[in-house]
């Protein structure tokens, strides 16, 4: 014992013997009890699974509230700015000891747990995991290693494996400064700053192979060897593997190569997809872990089944062609790009540069390899595809939404030239969200009180979600309103910071300290800034704008948030035209703009504002899931049918923009559904919020409320969407009973 404390102490008794015997170490009850709770509490910030658990969030946010705050919540980074001794003098004063008991004892019991769904729906998978690749994992703000939706939802994939213990693995890369910090200049254009991560203040550690030792991986190109190391981060039951290309042995230009997301050109592209793709399966075969179902999430890993078949060949003496049969059956691909401009694609000589070595193991010709990567293998002036390899090399190819499955088998007709469209082998799993993770700790006791006992563990389930209906309508309503104070308070804070930070006078900073109403009806708008997703339709007509917004006895407030891709200039002119709204009198207390918006803006929006607003150009929203984190808190939706709205909405349960149409025109698509939007504002939406019963209730709004939550919350859960992807995919790629992908 006196060793283990000597070593967590950081106190080094290895050269003592060359001055005689060490000293006699007296370690007081006292002081095993403060490292005792130090230990506990450090355990639960290496396990990701507290985010989506209110009551250790809370418990590190007592430790220090104004710390937790200025450190992102970071619980790493709080605890090491405490010592046992005074963690356990915190505990004390604020009767923490028990919650740290408590919490560390549930933590082990999750882990421990063997009656889970898996164990009765998935045993095939114990054997043979499934490896989840994505370029991104969006879990938590003080992990910056995500830049937007695609890393939200990989992030709540496997929070949600975790939940339900499905067998598997995530594999991802290391972005040691993450996505970039939004702040607006005072003209309203966007600024990108750059900041390096401190691993030792993030829950990872080295991945070790199964003799101990850490995991470093090597890629041989027709340049020389590309190297990594591997981090492991822990999501519950989940081991998230991580690639790190910041090693010696490097170049330097490759020791940056994980740095950043989404940044660089072609050839940074192409060698990270590497990386992520070839190197995460050479990862996994050092860690000894050896899967039976490959599941690509978009095309930025498909790279990976080729290492697979080559592994395959050397390992089973399989030729080519027989190597490739078994490994497409053991692969599933996800497609989330509608836009065919966002589908990675590389030209001939970055493909032999990164693919070359490995082609030669292949024993393929390199007019072979280019056309796995094309629609027409023959044609020598298309270049390589990586969705393309990642249909090809799949026999289980999903979209994220019913239309998009549409969209995307229309894309791709030319693959499967013999089939019709309505035949080709492009299924659809609805995109869900992770309900802990987005659920409002005030919501979650409402349903804890209202649901049936272990709710939560059946969140995936129609039936549980019915009991909203006896909710009392005013209990319900008053929730809502606190958690719409509550986002009130935090856009108030956010929005004088910026002022401050531009050097703005104290009463504009003043100003921004009281901007909106909690009594006003309150409109979100939060995305990526792609003009695609039309941030700017609702300013068509700013007169008309004016008078919604400026109405005596109906007024209307809104909340922008959302980043635009460096390189994307009118999304960025997207912004500063919104942004730039508050020095018109006429918007300046109604519509607010919250710079660098990340997973804890999002937490806020998503709980406490009134309507969700999303408008998209049809049909270029493959799925989207922000509004259905808006459902689990009782906001309605405001949507364009496209994406999951197209499939959710019912009439009674949120709110529509147009007829699930456009035009040839994208000039009169947006004309007419601007119109759209601002007719149902001023016909549907106002009216019915400011309705009023004897009880100053909304009371049609709430039943729409409630409508929203039951046929809403379980069918556009992440449970349900990873019991999706367990029966349809998951299991029989593991040769295990087959099943069919949903109907096209």
């Amino acid at each position: 014992m006196e060793s283990r404390l000597a070593e967590e102490r950081g106190t080094d008794h290895s050269d003592d013997e060359a001055s005689g015997p060490a000293p006699e170490v007296t370690v007081t009850g006292d002081e095993l009890t403060a490292h005792a709770t130090y230990d506990k509490c450090m355990a639960l910030a290496r396990n990701t699974w507290w985010t989506w658990h209110p009551e250790v969030i809370n418990l590190f946010r007592d430790l220090d509230p104004i710390r937790w705050r200025q450190l992102d919540h970071n619980p790493i980074a709080l605890l090491r700015e405490f010592t046992p001794e005074r963690l356990a003098l915190r505990a004390t004063e604020m009767v923490l000891f028990s919650r740290i008991n408590y919490a560390y004892r549930r933590l082990k019991e999750y882990l421990a747990e063997t009656k889970t769904w898996a164990s009765t729906n998935a045993g095939v998978l114990g054997a043979r995991p499934v490896a989840y690749f994505s370029a991104e994992f969006g879990l938590h703000e003080s992990i910056p290693i995500y830049s937007g939706g695609l890393g939200v939802l990989s992030g709540d994939h496997i929070k949600s494996a975790s939940g339900l213990a499905i067998p598997l693995v995530g594999i991802g890369l290391f972005y040691d400064q993450g996505y970039f910090k939004q702040h607006l200049d005072s003209n309203g254009y966007q600024q990108e700053e750059y900041f390096d991560t401190k691993v030792e203040n993030l829950p990872f550690e080295p991945a070790v192979s199964p003799a101990g030792e850490p995991v470093t991986i090597g890629i041989e190109t027709r340049g020389g060897t590309l190297l990594a190391k591997v981090w492991l981060l822990r999501v519950g039951r989940i081991s998230l593997y991580l690639l790190d290309s910041n090693v010696d042995g490097n170049t330097p230009q490759d020791r940056e190569l994980t740095s950043r997301l989404y940044g660089g050109d072609e050839r940074i592209r192409i060698r990270q997809e590497l990386l992520l793709g070839v190197g995460g399966v050479k990862a996994l075969r050092a860690l000894g872990i050896r899967p039976g179902v490959y599941h690509l999430n978009e095309g930025h890993s498909a790279f990976a089944p080729l290492e697979v078949v080559r592994a395959r060949m050397e390992d089973d003496g399989l030729a080519f062609d027989d190597a490739m049969r078994v490994v497409v059956r053991q692969t599933v691909f996800t497609t989330h790009t509608p836009v065919p401009a966002g589908h990675d694609r590389f030209d001939a000589t970055l493909i032999e540069e990164h693919l070359g070595p490995l082609r030669d193991q292949l024993g393929i010709t390199f007019q072979q390899l280019m056309g796995i990567g094309r629609v027409d293998p023959q044609n020598d002036g298309e270049s390589f595809c990586m969705t393309v390899v990642g249909l090809k090399m799949s026999r289980y190819a999903n979209a994220v939404s019913n239309l998009h499955g549409h969209i995307s088998r229309r894309m791709w007709a030319l693959l499967w030239p013999r089939r019709r469209e309505e035949d080709i082998p492009i299924g659809h799993i609805t995109n869900g969200v992770h309900v802990p993770s987005w659920l409002a700790g005030q919501m979650r006791q409402l349903y804890d009180r209202h649901f049936a006992h272990g709710w939560i563990r059946r969140m995936g389930e129609p039936e549980v979600w019915q009991a909203i209906h006896t909710v009392d309508p005013g209990e319900l309503w008053e929730t809502h309103n606190t958690l719409k104070t509550l986002l009130l308070a935090f856009v108030r804070r956010r929005v004088s910071r910026q002022c401050r930070r531009r050097g703005e006078s104290d009463d504009i900073v003043e100003a921004a300290r009281n901007v909106l109403d909690p009594n006003i009806l309150t409109i979100g708008f939060g995305r990526r800034f792609a003009t695609y997703k039309r941030a700017n339709l609702i300013l068509s007509d700013l007169d008309r704008l004016d008078r919604m917004l400026n109405s005596a006895d109906r007024p209307v407030q809104m909340i922008f948030a959302g980043k635009a891709h460096p390189k994307d200039e009118p999304g960025k002119q997207f912004i500063q035209k919104i942004a730039n709204l508050r020095h018109d009198p006429r918007f300046a207390r109604r519509v607010v703009y919250i710079e660098d918006y990340d997973i804890n803006v999002c937490r806020h929006m998503v709980q406490g504002v009134d309507v969700w607003l999303n408008n998209p150009r049809r049909p270029l929203e493959a799925s989207g899931t922000s509004g259905q984190k808006v459902v689990l808190n009782g906001g309605l939706n405001l949507s364009v049918l496209d994406g999951w709205w197209a499939e959710a909405f019912d009439g009674s349960n949120g709110f529509a923009i147009g007829h699930g149409s456009s035009h040839v025109s994208d000039e009169i698509t947006d004309r007419r559904d601007a119109e759209s939007l601002y007719a149902t504002l001023e016909t549907r939406v106002i009216p019915t919020y400011y309705a009023r019963d004897v009880d100053g209730l909304p009371g049609k709004w709430i039943k729409m409320m409630m409508s929203s939550i039951s046929t809403c919350a379980w069918r556009f859960s992440a449970h349900r969407m990873v019991m999706d992807y367990t029966r349809l995919s998951y299991v029989p790629a593991a040769g295990g009973v087959s099943c069919e992908m949903p109907d096209p």
